[in-house]
């Protein structure tokens, strides 16, 4: 079973209006954002427009141009247990919890659901807010993507999917396609793109120690 956002989708499929990108808001914290900061910033900003126009993208396979794509997995174990295991940790955004990444109390894996997260920095943090495009529940696939909204430093799509295979064999595989859009991000290039690969992996650690 897929389960699918049917909101509006983004009016443009490049980069963000110019008023988009003057509204996105305070990126960057220098204080460590407390749960009821990020409820609100989901309450605040989670009902706006996805700044990435190929939704579904990350769970279909299709190819973005303009967009680094990321395809990362880690095996997991073999079986129902390790499955079952894997399931409900990537249900709760284990993962990026897991990461060092704090997400807003509440945030749930629905088509729809706004979540709110803030990333630790070598100085602040950085906020993100995405929400969920689609839930994958099946015997031997579990997972969901969400797509990026203006309150964030890159804009693109990120599906997190707990895989079983013929023999049993149990992955946790993350894929993305993504691009800076916060300036920032863009004008540190090779440096942005070391933190983001970092937390990829930081990924797919946090879940195998999970259900180790």
């Amino acid at each position: 079973m897929v389960l699918s956002w049917s909101g509006p989708r983004p009016r443009l499929p490049g980069h963000p209006a110019p008023e988009t990108v003057r509204d996105a808001g305070p990126v960057l914290r220098l204080n460590r954002p407390t749960p009821e900061d990020l409820r609100e910033v989901a309450r605040r900003r989670g009902g706006e427009e996805p700044t990435f126009a190929r939704l579904g993208a990350s769970l279909l396979g299709e190819a973005v141009d303009g967009y680094v794509h990321d395809d990362a997995s880690v095996v997991l174990g073999h079986g129902d247990a390790t499955f079952d295991a894997a399931r409900t940790v990537v249900r709760r955004f284990g993962a990026q919890r897991g990461a060092g990444i704090q997400v807003a109390d509440g945030a749930e894996v629905r088509p729809g659901a706004a979540v709110a997260m803030a990333a630790p920095l070598p100085l602040g943090w950085i906020l993100a807010v995405c929400r969920v495009v689609e839930v994958v529940d099946e015997p031997d696939r579990y997972g969901f993507s969400y797509v990026t909204l203006p309150l964030h430093p890159e804009e693109g799509e990120e599906a997190f999917l707990v895989e079983r295979g013929a023999a049993g064999e149990v992955r946790f595989r993350v894929v993305a396609w993504s691009r800076a859009r916060w300036w920032p991000a863009r004008l540190a290039g090779p440096v942005a793109r070391r933190l983001q690969v970092r937390a990829l992996r930081r990924y797919l650690t946090a879940v195998q120690e999970a259900v180790a």
